[in-house]
């Protein structure tokens, strides 16, 4: 680690640390040959201490006795890793920075915050340091870093790519998730890494644009959903593409949201009351996880956390298991809900974050309730277990603008290979708004 002040400005201070773990075979048949990847800094490493973003857990755990299965079925598929990447402390935020080990530079928008807690596998990736990289997202750990530092995102079905080896936030969330620059080399990855039989492209059989969600931009939404419809109508023709009020839909679906309601207000701006209520549900559930999984190190050893951090795992140490079954309810009628309104070849396309990222040293208050907005709408795949991708959709007013796509648990492959047919038309028609724009 000695070596990070002088790395910190050629690498963007994305490396905690440095090293190379090549692959078993140099085979140019395999399909991730000749391809360099770094991971995240909560993965087991054979022989080195998986740090967890706390210098604390470091001091405090031993080396890894093994590596992640994840990491060695990357290296199995022929990549090379090239290091460690910084995260943010306990994987408890989406913000990406870190009071230990520095924050890594967002270099699409290097005045803004490049997004957590994989922030420095999404860094790594944007500033062309290496092909792509691992993270994890138990809440919205890579597809937020994804969309502030303009890349693709991978959040897969839960429970369809190996958590072993990985240090856990909350085991009823935690995925493992990547990060790449193109489609093609993020399909690839999925090759490796998702144990699902190889698919061929299916054209989707409805795309379910949620406008309201749509409405909760701080950017014109036209800038992003037009250029999603287009791209779609233009691939696979006007019909399939559907509109609905998502928190009407959720709110009718999912009864067991009405607990959590009352603290959703209804004219809140900015907000979908019944999506609030899902992310109340997800919170609760998380923290109820994290104290199980963590409490007693935290309680024992009194790690130094950064701010924001801090408050968040002190919050998550104080939760109750009251009200925990009523949210596992609210989670299995949402599951129902996402999987009847989207079938098996159906899309449901919102935006990744309600806007740009914010501005580094942003007070903590305001990152909390960005936070808390994001949340809505990272909840959506985080309590039905789908998979989630976040797609890159250009700059508007010179900061990085995405879109998201969630497909049906287990529809991983099905995902990936959509975003693969669609991203040349997504490329032209942002092209096109951005030409508009100026």
């Amino acid at each position: 680690m000695g070596e990070k002040g002088e790395m910190g400005r050629q690498d963007f201070g994305a490396f905690i640390q440095k090293l190379i773990l090549p692959p078993p075979s140099d085979s140019p048949q395999l399909p991730l040959h000749a391809l360099t990847f770094a991971v995240k800094d909560i993965f087991d490493i054979k022989g080195y201490v998986t740090g967890f973003g706390n210098p604390d857990w470091a001091r405090t755990h031993e080396a890894a006795m093994s590596t992640s299965p994840a990491v060695l079925a990357i290296l199995g598929g022929g990549a090379t890793c090239v290091g460690k990447t910084v995260m943010d402390e306990m994987a408890y935020s989406m913000d990406g920075e870190n009071k230990h080990y520095g924050t890594p530079t967002n270099p699409s928008a290097p005045d803004r915050i490049p997004g957590g807690s994989s922030s420095g596998s999404a860094v790594a990736v944007s500033a062309k340091l290496v092909d792509f990289s691992l993270g994890t997202d138990t809440g919205a750990s890579v597809r937020v870093p994804a969309a502030f530092c303009g890349i693709f995102g991978f959040r897969p079905s839960h429970a369809v790519v190996s958590t072993s080896g990985v240090i856990p936030m909350a085991q009823s969330f935690d995925t493992v998730g990547w990060f790449a620059r193109d489609p093609v080399i993020l399909n690839r990855v999925g090759h490796v890494l998702l144990p699902i039989p190889d698919v061929d492209p299916v054209p989707p059989s409805h795309i379910i644009i949620a406008d309201d969600c749509f409405q909760l931009l701080s950017i014109p939404s036209d800038r992003v959903a037009q250029v999603l419809i287009k791209s779609v109508e233009k691939l696979f023709g006007s019909e399939i593409v559907n509109h609905t009020n998502l928190g009407d839909y959720v709110s009718d679906k999912v009864p067991s949201l009405k607990y959590f309601m009352a603290n959703c207000g209804e004219n809140q701006e900015f907000a979908v009351p019944s999506l609030m209520a899902l992310s109340s549900a997800f919170v609760l559930l998380q923290r109820y996880e994290f104290k199980k999984n963590h409490g007693e190190w935290v309680t024992t050893v009194k790690p130094d956390l950064g701010p924001g951090i801090s408050e968040r795992v002190w919050d998550a140490l104080r939760v109750t298991d009251e009200n925990i079954d009523i949210c596992g309810t609210a989670r299995t009628e949402h599951h129902a809900a996402l999987s009847a309104l989207l079938e098996d070849y159906g899309v449901l396309a919102i935006p990744t974050v309600p806007g740009p990222p914010p501005k580094l040293l942003t007070e903590a208050f305001m990152l909390e309730t960005f936070s808390a907005r994001g949340l809505s709408l990272l909840a959506i795949a985080g309590m039905s277990g789908f998979c989630q991708v976040t797609i890159p959709l250009g700059m508007y007013d010179n900061l990085p603008v995405a879109v998201s796509l969630l497909a049906k648990h287990g529809k991983d492959r099905f995902l990936l290979n959509l975003v693969q047919t669609l991203y040349g038309t997504l490329k032209e028609q942002v092209d096109i708004a951005e030409k508009s724009s100026t």
